[in-house]
């Protein structure tokens, strides 16, 4: 991760806090902020991802029978979508560390589109499940009665963690969409990105999700 220039004057930057000496320091405490709470989302989706892991072994004939109606071709969509999301986020973090604002505010914007089209991926995905009565509750219907019980409980699982995944994804782009303004706006130099590196991580973590979430959801017992 890059270093912020501290050969500087403390007074050059103008985005350092009070409660910090130097812009350096101010930097390293963001990163420490953010990884921390990275930490925490991590905890909270693995807890998700345990009971996935429980429920699947209890009743792996269950679930595999539901694997077919998991849409892989969308999935995989979703997931090239997403890496080249990763990309262009990577690519804006490149253009703040040179100070280039026009290439920053490109690449921001093309991640805000691709987190877009993910979105809409991921709406037609939800479609179908509703179309299918696959949504849980009252109006689920399953076509294998054996299964109809412990279907539900794969079909709630995928709704809560795709769904809070999906929920990610939106602050992720009210807070790429933050960044773009403050890019226009001329917040950002190449002596001061902070905003920008720390939003990158917070993007490349939900990619990351997205990539546990593929194989384990969509792929698994897969079947035609």
């Amino acid at each position: 991760m890059a270093e912020i220039d501290t050969s500087l004057p403390i007074h050059a930057h103008s985005e350092v806090r009070h409660h910090f000496d130097t812009a350096d320091q101010q930097f390293e405490s963001s990163t420490l902020g953010m990884w921390v709470f990275l930490l925490t989302e991590i905890m909270f989706f693995g807890g998700m991802f345990g009971s996935y892991t429980v429920y699947r072994n209890l009743y792996p004939d269950a679930f595999a029978s539901t694997s077919h109606f998991m849409n892989v071709t969308l999935g995989g969509i979703n997931t090239a979508v997403l890496i080249c999301s990763s990309l262009t986020m990577v690519l804006a973090v490149h253009a703040a560390q040179l100070g280039s604002k026009r290439k920053l505010i490109l690449f921001l914007v093309l991640t805000l589109l691709l987190g877009c089209v993910f979105l809409a991926i991921k709406y037609v995905e939800y479609h179908e499940k509703w179309v299918d009565h696959h949504i849980p509750g009252p109006g689920f219907h399953y076509a294998d009665s054996r299964y109809a019980h412990q279907a539900q409980i794969l079909f709630f699982l995928y709704f809560a963690m795709t769904g809070m995944h999906a929920l990610h994804m939106i602050v992720g782009a009210g807070l790429i969409t933050t960044l773009i303004v403050m890019a226009s706006r001329n917040r950002f130099t190449e002596h001061w990105f902070t905003p920008v590196e720390m939003i990158g991580l917070y993007w490349h973590f939900v990619d990351i999700v997205w990539i546990f979430l593929f194989p384990l959801l969509y792929l698994i017992g897969h079947t035609k």
